[in-house]
């Protein structure tokens, strides 16, 4: 038992003690330790840094070299800029710009036109990449969060009462759009792509209030964009619809070209009717 004791107690057994602690420690981090870096991530890496080259060369003129954006010379209140930030816009705000081509604008307005789109699909995706890895932002929408062929009659009910309730006021109760103050308007909804439908409600572009998830919840945009989808795909067994633009036009169109047309005729036949000459 002395001899036990005596080796127990020998200096070299703090030190192999201590060279055993570290090696089940090594193992124990070996076994819950990242991965290392895969090709996947390294593309990553090199998506994001393509779509700064990118942006650098295309949108830092009005959004800055690092997306801050470029504030407007003059007083505070007057100040204004020549493009805002995209720290935390997220992928989607840039998907919705750019595939629709409102950026880069052509040149400064009170709002950007859907135009032709001037980059490339894999070009929007590296900057989308870069805006996206400046902060935390919305993400692109998936596939199923874009299915709105599976939503069913109550769906598509529910996603009207949505339209009607957030939107009409500015896009119509059909999605034809309309004027808005001070040179804006709301753009129609006719052929815009499910997926900019979706990232205008998630984003909030110009004017438009942002719908959140949490105000919003992706099934519920889907629905908003089921509605829409189908009224447009919808006959018009009335006759001519006049472009869905609501009464106040189709009043207008009914007193200048109804109205209109029969006050014409009148007075024609007034000019060339039976005249009787007194005696």
């Amino acid at each position: 038992m002395r001899k036990l004791s005596t080796r127990r107690r020998h200096p070299m057994a703090l030190l192999a003690l201590l060279a055993l602690a570290l090696l089940l420690t090594g193992a124990a981090y070996a076994t819950v330790a990242p991965e290392t870096a895969t090709a996947e991530s390294a593309s990553s890496v090199s998506e994001v840094e393509a779509g700064r080259q990118l942006f650098v060369v295309g949108c830092a003129s009005c959004h800055g070299l690092n997306a801050q954006g470029i504030t407007t010379a003059g007083d505070e209140d007057e100040a204004g800029n020549y493009g805002p930030s995209l720290i935390g816009v997220g992928a989607a705000a840039v998907g919705f710009q750019m595939e629709t081509g409102r950026m880069p604008m052509a040149q400064t307005a009170p709002q950007a036109p859907r135009k032709h789109v001037e980059y490339t699909q894999d070009e929007i995706n590296q900057i989308a990449a870069y805006v996206a890895s400046l902060a935390p932002g919305p993400a692109r929408p998936s596939d199923e969060e874009l299915n709105w062929q599976s939503v069913d009659k109550e769906g598509i009910s529910e996603g009207g009462e949505f339209f009607r309730t957030n939107c009409t006021a500015c896009h119509n109760s059909v999605g034809a759009g309309g004027a808005l103050p001070s040179g804006r308007y709301a753009p129609t909804l006719k052929g815009v792509d499910a997926i900019h439908i979706y990232e205008a409600m998630l984003t909030g572009p110009q004017q438009m209030p942002v719908f959140s998830d949490e105000v919003l919840t992706p099934e519920d945009k889907r629905n908003i964009i089921a509605y829409v989808k189908t009224v447009q795909q919808q006959g018009n067994d009335g006759g001519l619809g006049g472009g869905g633009l609501g009464p106040v036009a189709d009043g207008l169109f009914i007193w200048l070209i109804g109205i209109g047309g029969l006050v014409g005729f009148s007075v024609w036949i007034g000019m060339h009717g039976t005249r009787s000459k007194k005696r």
